[in-house]
């Protein structure tokens, strides 16, 4: 690794390209140690992983932000002692902060500094996480597909029903009214139902312009705050410096209100915490299937919460519709947002674990120039 970096700031050099920007475009976190495991430079991938600005990072040790067993350690010693690269394939790091996650791991020392290394730590499961965004936005899809049906082929009918219903309850004797009010109550249950699907069937593309994401977050938690998530305590952690997002204000406000009901839902009454983070990511584009076009989605808004955790057997399953785990729930809530991001042409994950679970919402912003 030091070889490479040592190539690469030549090469920026003779480009008169800054060494930082090469490295912020890797997807690799790249963190420099010093001889006492201080950290002395990281690049975006590394404020990613650890959900921290550079500035924060650069001056405290690595066994700030790692637990003490943790093996990276002893990598990184073998790597001091021996003067040569170690590298570690699927190697666990689990932290607060990181979450658990799969990591390769490559450590190389800097031959010009006695006992510094440059460690490079790229998340295994990148693949699986662009391949779960496709299993959401198809999720969408079929919820748009059913909700058209729905809505042509169920309402009609019910109609009929509730109409024969009011009909029966005219000429029928008291004691018997209460089944035909239950019929009419139930037809209106199954409308209103469909008509909560149809907003699937939308196809119009979205008015979207610029936004201010945190003041979205502001409104979404004051909301909150003054209803179902009053006994919780919230945490902000934002980066003021963000652009504005390209999106709908309405929309988003319903994407992240959706978000922190289902964490004020699973966070405990006695400690709940619900943590709401913005930051920026660098060089993060991915392909838009059947077009030569990449999307750039340098946004990233975090929902978390401290509740039990997400079931493993629901995780592969949780932007389907009519998923869920709550008794009264319509399993409609997490498709809607994976419809709106979509829309957004944005992209969501989740991770979960007990005690921490977030869904992180990443979206485009405004470019200079562009027409809105």
């Amino acid at each position: 690794m030091s070889r490479k970096l040592a190539f690469l700031r030549r090469r920026a050099a003779s480009a008169q390209i800054d060494p930082a920007t090469v490295l912020n475009a890797l997807t690799a976190a790249v963190l420099v140690l010093s001889d006492d495991g201080v950290i002395q430079q990281v690049n975006a991938g590394t404020e990613q992983l650890f959900e921290s600005s550079a500035s924060h990072l650069c001056g405290l040790a690595l066994s700030e932000l790692l637990p003490p067993d943790c093996p990276l350690f002893g990598l990184i010693e073998q790597a001091r002692a021996e003067a040569t690269n170690v590298s570690e394939y699927g190697m666990m790091l689990d932290s607060p902060r990181t979450g658990n996650r799969t990591m390769n791991i490559q450590i190389s020392p800097l031959v010009e500094l006695s006992r510094w290394v440059v460690v490079s730590l790229h998340e295994q499961s990148i693949a699986l996480k662009i391949g779960h965004q496709l299993s959401h936005r198809n999720s969408a899809r079929s919820v748009t597909a059913m909700a058209a049906i729905l809505a042509h082929e169920v309402k009609n009918p019910l109609s009929g029903i509730r109409g024969a219903a009011q009909l029966l309850e005219q000429s029928c004797p008291p004691e018997d009214r209460t089944l035909t009010r239950l019929i009419c109550d139930e037809a209106d249950r199954i409308v209103a139902l469909v008509n909560r699907m149809e907003v699937f069937s939308d196809k119009r593309p979205i008015e979207r312009g610029a936004v201010n994401i945190h003041r979205v977050l502001e409104h979404v938690r004051r909301i909150a705050q003054a209803g179902f998530a009053r006994h919780l305590r919230f945490v902000e952690n934002y980066d003021p410096s963000l652009p504005a997002v390209l999106g709908n204000r309405d929309h988003l406000i319903q994407v992240f209100l959706n978000l922190v009901k289902n964490a004020a839902e699973a966070a405990p009454a006695d400690g709940g915490e619900i943590v709401l983070t913005t930051s920026f990511q660098h060089g993060v584009r991915l392909a838009v299937p059947g077009s030569d076009s990449r999307m750039h989605l340098p946004l990233v808004v975090s929902v978390q919460d401290n509740g039990d955790g997400i079931p493993d057997d629901l995780r592969p399953h949780l932007f389907d519709p009519f998923v869920t785990t709550k008794a009264a729930g319509t399993g409609l809530g997490l498709a809607l947002v994976a419809k709106i991001i979509g829309d957004h042409g944005g992209l969501i994950e989740v991770d979960s674990q007990p005690r921490r679970t977030v869904f992180r919402v990443m979206l485009p912003m405004v470019q200079n120039g562009e027409d809105i």
